[in-house]
């Protein structure tokens, strides 16, 4: 069954081709400041994803920024309210540096090493059929 893919910008190439090879549709998804795609705040029931793909720091909004960037409050609470899992990229050495940095990382976020994103994400996507 084909399923949909939003990523944030930068997500690595060889991971969005292997997903469309598989059969799926890959969509790029903004933060609301890179505008890189449809913003993530208007994921719903009709318009959803089926997993979401992206680096840790598209998620992690400046602290006191004035800008448009949407919060990883924001974006988790999109997750768990849609039901859309989300994979951050960031090196298996640094997980717990990267869980640091949030006040409670849901259930439905996981810490991917970039070299696993591939095999995660078919396991995700595979799981939801």
């Amino acid at each position: 069954m084909k399923k949909t893919i939003g990523y944030f910008g930068g997500t690595d190439s060889k991971v969005l081709t292997s997903l469309v090879c598989d059969g799926h549709i890959t969509l790029p998804v903004s933060n609301g400041y890179d505008s890189h795609g449809r913003h993530v705040r208007l994921i719903n029931e009709e318009k959803r994803y089926d997993l979401l793909i992206g680096y840790l720091h598209k998620v992690l909004a400046p602290h006191n920024s004035d800008l448009n960037y949407t919060s990883y409050q924001d974006i988790f609470h999109v997750c768990r309210t849609y039901r859309v899992p989300l994979l951050l990229e960031v090196p298996a050495e640094l997980h717990g540096k990267a869980n640091a940095l949030f006040d409670e990382v849901p259930d439905i976020v996981q810490f991917v090493d970039p070299s696993d994103t591939i095999a995660v994400a078919r396991k995700i996507l595979a799981a939801t059929e």
